[in-house]
């Protein structure tokens, strides 16, 4: 599913109505219908306060009316509260004014800060449609007053398109932006409801079929695609009843050091739980017994290390003769900071001929040597938090976050890498290729390891055939997937890394359609 800017999405609008025919009034009606019946749904152990609708002067507003109409149509006890700034509604807007009017069952009141706060007190649900999607600059009154008073009033809040003060390209807030609980946006998602603060203040978002012609969408610039299960379904290699081990891959993790072995085991896990044939720990030697008590499924190999127990620079030869045998390499997860281990990362990238995986420490130290990304490298997939994001690319802190779309494009390009940002809606990029967006996870899996899951991951599916991009995408998917099924289980305070692993395999028969039993 495509995922718009605010341009882009005014301009499919524009050519559903101007060259198919559509009028604005149609689209503006089965928007409101779809807001209309998310309150419905939201409301149904609650029918006999009233749904308070706090309408704007724009289209947005208009998808409210609509939405107050339909409501009072079902038999719902409805409010309707006018914020213009002592303007009139003009067009689609003010013509469904008219029609509710008419239809004599909504009072609608003009209403100020207090008045809206008062009366969403009282509120079964609020419903925002008091701002759109095409605000980018800062608000005027009343519109930060009217948020505030919202927001003051802590009734559930559903949004119209996206809610009221929010970019919706950035996902910044303007000053102040309405928190929601759901918000309905029309036709495709706005890349702001899928970026960070954005995505908090939208909460679950539910995109409504407004009828635009399916050639038009087909044919509409987008700003990113969400990763969908049926293309992750698409992408996961068959496994034929006369298959060995050989036949899906063999995964060589470089990882661990003193009190992180829990890394080098959680990305093992991680590729052998997505189906790898074979995978290979090399970690430092004094380490080795550890891993192999906790490791019964992979092999190990124990490496020169240095006197504080991480890799050395002597381990350069073992590692790359190791690579040779493997179809990808997986690097980074608890290596450490010691300059003799990121010496080791930085020659390892500019000699290894297979595959990388980089995450955590061989990030940290590609961050002491960024020219190495940029100069010729084999395929290779970076997998940054936002501030190892922020150290390769050598930005100040908080930056990445406030322009995460922008900046793993940035860094594809610069590095000639596929990047995976993780974080909220975890983004994927290649150079020349659309952004893709994941929209699998939950905030049960900011706990430590879950990302030497992913890592193992993404490595497992490229040992397996895949490429880079697709691997990127489909792991990112299927341990958010597992993140989920982990966190239904269990709650999401309570989810740790070796539940997303040991969640794998459901994540994974899910997407593959397989029956469970």
């Amino acid at each position: 599913m495509k995922v718009l800017t605010c341009e882009q999405m005014r301009a499919l609008d524009r050519r559903a109505i101007e060259e198919r025919g559509i009028p604005g009034l149609e689209l503006m009606e089965r928007a409101g219908r779809a807001v209309a019946e998310a309150a419905l749904r939201l409301t149904a152990g609650d029918s006999d306060r009233p749904v308070v609708i706090v309408c704007g002067g724009g289209n947005n507003g208009g998808d409210g009316l609509v939405a107050a109409r339909l409501l009072a149509e079902k038999g719902r006890p409805v409010k309707v509260l006018l914020v213009t700034g002592g303007r009139e509604l003009r067009g689609d807007a003010a013509e469904n004014l008219k029609r509710l009017q008419e239809a004599g069952s909504v009072p609608v009141q003009r209403a100020d800060a207090e008045v809206v706060r008062r009366e969403c007190e009282g509120a079964a649900l609020v419903v925002d449609a008091l701002l759109g999607t095409g605000v980018s600059g800062e608000l005027r009154s009343p519109a930060p007053e009217v948020i505030e008073a919202v927001n003051a009033a802590a009734r559930p809040v559903l949004a119209v398109d996206i809610p009221s003060g929010l970019h919706a390209d950035t996902g910044r807030p303007l000053g102040g932006a309405v928190m929601a609980r759901e918000t309905v946006t029309m036709g495709l998602p706005k890349l702001g409801l899928l970026m960070s603060p954005g995505a908090d203040y939208a909460g679950w978002v539910t995109v409504a079929d407004i009828g635009l012609p399916s050639d038009l969408v087909k044919e509409a610039e987008a700003a990113g695609e969400l990763i969908e299960p049926a293309w992750v379904r698409l992408l996961l290699p068959p496994r034929r009843r006369t298959a060995h081990k050989g036949d899906f891959g063999q995964v060589l993790v470089i990882a661990g050091s003193v009190g992180m072995t829990g890394a080098a085991c959680l990305c093992a896990e991680g590729a052998l739980r997505v189906g790898a044939g074979l995978v290979r720990v090399g970690c430092p030697d004094s380490l080795n017994d550890i891993l192999e008590m906790k490791l019964t499924e992979a092999m190990t190999f124990p490496l020169p290390e240095t006197y504080e127990r991480t890799l050395d620079t002597r381990a350069l030869a073992l590692i790359l003769e190791l690579s040779g045998q493997a179809s990808v390499v997986a690097i980074g997860p608890g290596l450490s900071r010691h300059p003799d281990t990121e010496l080791l990362v930085q020659r390892l990238v500019g000699r290894m001929e297979k595959p990388m995986v980089l995450d955590a420490d061989a990030l940290n130290a590609l961050a002491e040597a960024p020219t190495l990304l940029e100069s010729d490298h084999a395929p290779m997939v970076l997998t940054p938090h936002p501030r190892e994001l922020e150290r390769l690319l050598d930005l100040p802190a908080r930056e990445v976050q406030s322009h995460r779309a922008h900046y793993a494009e940035l860094a594809a390009n610069r590095f000639r890498s596929v990047i995976i940002l993780k974080g909220a809606y975890t983004l994927v990029a290649e150079p020349g290729r659309p952004l893709a967006i994941n929209p699998t996870g939950n905030p049960g899996m900011a706990t430590g390891g879950t990302g030497d899951v992913l890592t193992g991951a993404v490595a497992g599916l490229i040992g397996q055939g895949l490429l880079p991009f697709e691997a990127a995408c489909a792991g990112a998917y299927l341990h958010g997937l597992a993140g989920d099924l982990a966190a239904a289980r269990l709650g999401e305070a309570s989810v740790v890394a070796g539940d997303v692993a040991a969640m794998l395999p459901e994540a994974l028969r899910q997407v593959s359609g397989q029956e469970n039993g």
